[in-house]
């Protein structure tokens, strides 16, 4: 007899029936795949995951980074109890994280793998190439690397911000053949080791915490770094008061992005977000939560490493000695050479960049007025029915928690609930 996952129904006691036994194709294998999986597992859903587990935290972040998130707010979203980040810590005999503990990515990277042991099961590493379908009604053509293809009733797009990474055109034009460790440009997303660059001169491009986090990374691996922002100062969190008075919690209510109203109303409520006009909708998306960096981060970067604000890149060429940048700042226009640009000028949310979605699918795709982020029903459904969006890419939609862990739970919860009651797809190909 074949053993079921926590919380997940036996075999043979599935939710979905005359479904052809057609499974729910996801892709990516971070925190909100992990979740959907989960609670689709939980409801007896057949189900592929396809993707590295937590490969953009293994291989997108460098070495030593935290992150900027409470332990509160970097729970996955799991069927029933026992799956957060402190039920990992306690089972592994490790100290109970607070809101003064900042947290490794290492550390968050074990807690997904055993996450993914207890509630998902076996994920498959193949790469997603193409997710076409042949006809309106018909089930998904799942086109995997390794040649190998497979029919799915539904697709979720749980890739994160691979491949949504942004360069300034003044910038990219520095690496004809891509930005990369060894091209002159790169982008944050690209290191998992910066102390590639010791004894070499790297300007940081960006104000928040990949910026100013890589800063201090450079400097102490022996870089000789320096950060651009543009905003004429640099902002920081506020240490957490564990011991708060009651009059400022109901001032500024706590939630996982911080505190505030805003911000606590947003995440107690992402669905209410989605039903607000386009034009607020995509201003709080991009207001809401302007760069900066985290408070323990603070002493590893003032007055230790070169910080200029007011800053603004207007040109850049490759010369002999490596990068000149013409920089226009409150001393007016000026010049600096360095061995590299490290641009952490973070991501784009474009459709267009999701290499997996064929043409005719993504053509089917609404977007969002005023961006290239799909338009999304109240279970993050796009256009094309049976195919869903999670983590950034609904954040124009339902706020600015999409692009964090904590909103996995929301979404996780409405996906799930939706695919269980949603009818079979045609077979017809």
């Amino acid at each position: 007899m074949t053993q079921s996952l926590p919380g997940q129904r036996p075999v043979g006691e599935q939710a979905l029936t005359g479904r052809g036994g057609l499974p729910v194709v996801i892709v990516g294998a971070g925190p909100y795949g992990l979740s959907v999986a989960a609670h689709l597992r939980a409801a007896g859903v057949p189900v592929r995951v396809f993707g590295e587990v937590l490969g953009s935290w293994r291989h997108a972040m460098a070495t030593g980074m935290f992150l900027k998130s409470t332990p509160d707010a970097t729970d996955l979203s799991a069927p029933g109890p026992g799956g957060r980040l402190a039920d990992f810590r306690r089972v592994h005999g490790e100290p109970e994280l607070t809101e003064l503990t900042p947290i490794p990515c290492d550390v968050f990277v074990r807690y997904g793998m055993w996450f993914q042991k207890q509630y998902v099961g076996e994920v498959d590493q193949a790469r997603v190439t193409a997710v076409d379908r042949p006809g309106p009604g018909a089930a998904f053509l799942v086109r995997l690397d390794d040649g190998r293809e497979i029919e799915a009733a539904a697709v979720v797009a749980a890739t994160g911000l691979n491949g949504l990474a942004h360069i300034p055109a003044e910038l990219r034009r520095l690496a004809p053949d891509g930005p990369g460790r060894d091209a002159l440009v790169s982008h944050t997303s690209q290191h998992t080791d910066l102390s590639y660059y010791a004894g070499r001169r790297v300007v940081v491009i960006g104000g928040g915490q990949s910026a100013l986090e890589s800063a201090a990374l450079l400097h102490e691996a022996g870089a000789k770094a320096q950060v651009l922002v543009r905003e004429p100062r640099v902002l920081w969190g506020m240490k957490p008061d564990l011991a708060r008075p009651l009059t400022e919690r109901v001032a500024k209510p706590a939630s996982p992005l911080g505190t505030g109203w805003i911000l606590a109303a947003v995440c107690k409520a992402p669905g209410g977000v989605r039903r607000m006009p386009a034009a607020a909708r995509l201003l709080l998306f991009r207001r809401a939560l302007g760069p900066s960096g985290g408070w323990w981060l603070r002493e590893r970067v003032e007055g230790i490493v070169a910080v200029r604000t007011s800053c603004r890149v207007v040109g850049a060429e490759a010369v002999r000695a490596g990068v000149r940048l013409e920089v226009d700042g409150p001393g007016g226009p000026g010049t600096m050479t360095v061995d590299h640009v490290l641009a952490a000028t973070g991501y784009r949310l474009d459709l267009d960049a999701v290499p997996f979605l064929s043409a005719a699918v993504r053509d089917s795709v609404v977007c969002v007025r005023g961006s290239r982020a799909p338009h999304l029903s109240a279970a993050l459904e796009s256009s094309v029915p049976g195919l869903y969006f999670t983590g950034s890419l609904a954040a124009p939609m339902f706020g600015p928690m999409m692009r964090f862990v904590a909103g996995t739970e929301f979404a996780a919860t409405r996906i799930a609930r939706h695919l269980c009651r949603a009818p079979a797809p045609g077979r017809d190909r």
